[in-house]
C-alpha cells in the first residue's frame, strides 16, 4: 500500500514522503495513529507541494552523501584507549562510538548503522573497516593507540 507520511519515523522514512509499506502494517499502526494518509489522487493533489519539496529535500541529502562519500574514502581515524599489557582494550570500540569520531574529527554526519566492522574492535592497532554512504562501501581506517 502506498502511503504519505505525515510525521518523521525512525527507520521508515520523513514527513511528506511517499512510501510503499505493507498492507498490514498501513492498516494496523500508521492508518489508525493517524501517522500517514493513504496515497490516493487526491491526497497526491492535495500534498502535492509538500511532496515536491520532499522529493528536492531528498537529492539534496544524497548530494551530501556523495561528498561525504569522495571526503571520506582513505581517512584514519584516531582512539586513544585504556588497554592491558598485552594490547587488549577494556571495552570494544562499537559502531555508533565511532560514528560520534566522525562527526567530531572530521566534521561529517555519519548514521551508526551505514558503519560495517568485520570483527569487534578490541585491541591496540590499526583497523579496517567499511562506511555505506548512497550505496558505496567507502573504506575506511581506525587506528587505536593506548591511553597514557
Amino acid at each position: 500500500m502506498e502511503v504519505l507520511l505525515l510525521e518523521d519515523l525512525p527507520g521508515i522514512g520523513k514527513k511528506n514522503d511517499l512510501l510503499i509499506v505493507g498492507d498490514g502494517y498501513a492498516m494496523n499502526n500508521l492508518l489508525p495513529h493517524r501517522k500517514a494518509l493513504v496515497a490516493t489522487p487526491t491526497v497526491r493533489r492535495r500534498y502535492a507541494e509538500q511532496i515536491r519539496r520532499r522529493a528536492e529535500e531528498k537529492v539534496a541529502e544524497m548530494s551530501a552523501q556523495q561528498a561525504g562519500a569522495s571526503e571520506l574514502k582513505g581517512k584514519t581515524i584516531k582512539f586513544a584507549r585504556k588497554a592491558t599489557k598485552t594490547g587488549k582494550l577494556y571495552a570494544a570500540i562499537a559502531e555508533k562510538v565511532i560514528a560520534e569520531e566522525i562527526k567530531s574529527q572530521l566534521k561529517l554526519d555519519v548514521k551508526d548503522e551505514a558503519i560495517k566492522v568485520s570483527e569487534p574492535i578490541k585491541s591496540l592497532g590499526v583497523h579496517e573497516i567499511t562506511v555505506n554512504l548512497v550505496g558505496t562501501d567507502v573504506p575506511m581506517t581506525i587506528e587505536v593507540i593506548q591511553e597514557k
